[in-house]
């Protein structure tokens, strides 16, 4: 699951939020494997679409995290969840979206192929009333 600013996310939904403030990110991966899994990385990714097919990941100067971008995970244990905090920053008004991608450090142990499925975020960042 995927919840920004305390909303869940999937694809239909967008989250409204004020330019300048602080959202909360929050990522909670569930193990329904029968294994443990991990370690491996999960990275957030801001970016914007054109509607056009052409998408601008060179967004550093319109959004920027508190912490880092990316979270890195030692296992998640089997039928487990673990959840990861972060939060991010938009500086100008618009239409963002966050990809979320998994960087596996151990070959052997495959991730849960429910995990590759998770939606992108769609945020539209507003100025302030």
């Amino acid at each position: 699951d995927i919840l920004v600013d305390g909303k869940l996310c999937d694809c239909d939904i967008v989250v409204d939020c004020k330019v300048g403030d602080p959202i909360p990110l929050e990522v909670k991966l569930t193990n329904w494997s029968k294994h443990s899994v991990g370690p491996f990385a999960l990275t957030v990714t801001p970016y914007q679409d054109y509607q056009n097919g052409v998408h601008n990941y060179e967004l550093q100067d319109a959004i920027t995290f508190v912490g880092s971008n990316t979270f890195y995970i030692d296992s998640v244990k089997p039928t487990k969840d673990s959840v990861y905090f972060g939060a991010l920053l938009i500086l100008y008004t618009g239409d963002f979206y966050l990809n979320i991608k998994f960087h596996e450090d151990n070959c052997s142990r495959e991730l849960p192929l429910s995990w590759f499925c998770l939606p992108s975020v769609h945020i539209r960042a507003m100025e302030p009333m």
